[in-house]
């Protein structure tokens, strides 16, 4: 519909399922019972809850994502740096047991 009014159109020229009498005004099948109609207009709306859900949830992923690869390259910065300052210290170096004190 957007896509019709885009290119000029009126709302005016687009067909309507209300003014044709082919669906009832509700939108819904005129066949079923008010309280059927209102179930399916709730488990529509749940519905539409749940891909909203799901959308924020693949966008928490995603940073989550984003956020675990900048740790892991801080992680391996800082594992280089610390093994640069234990073989630059004598502390750390390894002992020979052919070099013994007396």
């Amino acid at each position: 519909m957007s896509d019709a009014l885009g290119r000029g159109r009126s709302m005016d020229s687009i067909p309507s399922t209300f003014t044709n009498g082919s669906c009832s005004p509700n939108g819904l099948d005129p066949d079923i019972s008010p309280d059927e109609q209102e179930e399916k207009a709730r488990l529509i709306a749940q519905v539409l809850e749940l891909q909203n859900t799901l959308d924020d949830l693949s966008q928490r992923v995603d940073s989550v994502k984003e956020e675990n690869l900048k740790l892991r390259s801080e992680n391996q910065v800082l594992s280089q740096y610390i093994e640069n300052l234990m073989s630059a210290s004598s502390v750390f170096q390894s002992t020979s047991p052919n070099t013994k004190k007396k």
